[in-house]
């Protein structure tokens, strides 16, 4: 599966911005779908992920109550709606797909997108 990220750009602290990622392929609903970031100079965090079928989704800590991930099976595409975004949210952003196991870890996914980036300024 290809996997195309979009919707990054510049927001001021307590703004919002909604990323996209688009998948290839007709199998997309079989695949458990993640978001990560990565800042310059640090490693890649898991972010959030949503189980295939849509109705299971697990956030890290920092982001719970203001991003939202979800799931157009029908457009083969994954969201992440960031709400009330701070500077620390400063990195770019990956997309990823797993075929079985849906964790936090990067090497539980199989397939990346390009990175999307997003800057927060303060």
């Amino acid at each position: 599966v290809q996997l195309q990220a979009s919707g990054g750009g510049l927001v001021q602290t307590g703004g919002s911005l909604r990323l996209s990622c688009a998948a290839s392929g007709r199998t997309f609903g079989r695949y458990h779908m993640g978001w990560f970031r990565q800042a310059p100079g640090k490693e890649r965090t898991f972010v959030a992920a949503i189980s295939g079928s849509g109705g299971s989704t697990y956030y890290e800590d920092s982001v719970k109550g203001r991003f939202t991930i979800s799931r157009d099976n029908a457009k083969n595409t994954v969201y992440l709606q960031m709400n009330s975004l701070k500077p620390e949210d400063t990195a770019d952003y990956y997309c990823a797909a797993a075929r079985t196991v849906w964790g936090t870890r990067p090497g539980d996914y199989d397939y990346w997108g390009q990175g999307t980036q997003v800057t927060v300024s303060s």
